[in-house]
């Protein structure tokens, strides 16, 4: 009945992600099934962590995660979870040898969620991206070259530069949420309150200059995972457009959206170019 248990830990990994994120449910769908399902458990891993620090506002975060954290540990020793989620984790993990460093450095950034409102340093920026973002693309990619440890340290710079455009797109656009909602601000040496175009700037063309390296990376993977990745990129590259046409006055008071009409006019040109081999 183990095997019962496992295909229901799985259904939740996927029913986690299809609830949580229209266009990286798309994008997962476009990946080969025989990785398909290692995507979703890392995303639920990452979304549950997420959903901790950002989310449970009337509850007690800290022991929350802290249990979590318990949790994990417990599943990685253990090979086993009661928890649906690390459970599915815990089975990608082992099956692709994903490295615990990158599940210890990503935790490291959720916990910072709970305490840390301003990252006033470089370093400090970079270090936080590194954990909540890096590390997922680095997680994934070891799913997408399965295992296949060459493959994986030729592409890590590539994955790393695309986790971070992903995230910094994601900071811009939920500006609002982030200071008003959460008291956060992660863009260093900025004043949100006077944000202008040359600041707004500033942080778009440092995200191209990620998406130019990830991008790189993105044709040197596998087919089974090129397109689904191809896909993802598609639609953030669209979201930052509209990001640099919005007026940097009005990024702070709306979260930018892609609607889902778009996304699939995204997604529908991205499948015509990868199937005309205009991926290159």
């Amino acid at each position: 009945m183990k095997e019962l248990f496992d295909t229901v830990s799985n259904t939740c990994s996927k029913e986690v992600t299809l609830a949580y994120s229209t266009s990286f449910s798309l994008a997962t769908k476009m990946l080969a099934p025989s990785i398909r399902q290692d995507i979703y458990n890392i995303y639920g891993f990452v979304r549950l962590a997420d959903e901790i620090v950002d989310s449970f506002h009337n509850y007690d975060k800290e022991t929350l995660f802290s249990r979590f954290e318990q949790q994990l540990n417990d599943a990685m020793t253990d090979g086993i979870s009661v928890n649906p989620i690390l459970n599915s984790f815990q089975h990608t993990v082992e099956k692709y040898k994903i490295p615990r460093d990158l599940i210890d450095a990503f935790m490291n950034s959720m916990r910072l969620d709970l305490s840390k409102n301003e990252y006033t340093t470089e370093e400090e920026y970079r270090e936080y991206i590194y954990g909540s973002a890096d590390v997922v693309g680095l997680m994934c990619l070891k799913v997408f070259v399965k295992g296949d440890d060459s493959q994986y340290e030729d592409l890590k710079e590539a994955a790393m530069s695309l986790g971070s455009a992903f995230q910094k797109v994601n900071f811009l656009r939920d500006l609002k949420a982030d200071y008003e909602g959460l008291s956060r601000t992660y863009f260093p040496n900025t004043n949100l309150e006077a944000l202008d175009e040359a600041a707004k700037n500033k942080i778009i063309n440092e995200i191209e200059g990620d998406f130019k390296k990830g991008y790189e990376g993105i044709l040197r993977l596998p087919a089974e995972s090129k397109f689904g990745v191809f896909m993802a990129f598609r639609y953030y590259k669209c979201l930052l457009k509209k990001l640099q046409r919005t007026p940097a006055m009005n990024i702070k008071d709306a979260r930018i959206r892609v609607p889902n009409y778009q996304k699939f006019g995204v997604f529908t040109r991205s499948y015509v170019k990868y199937q005309l081999n205009l991926v290159k």
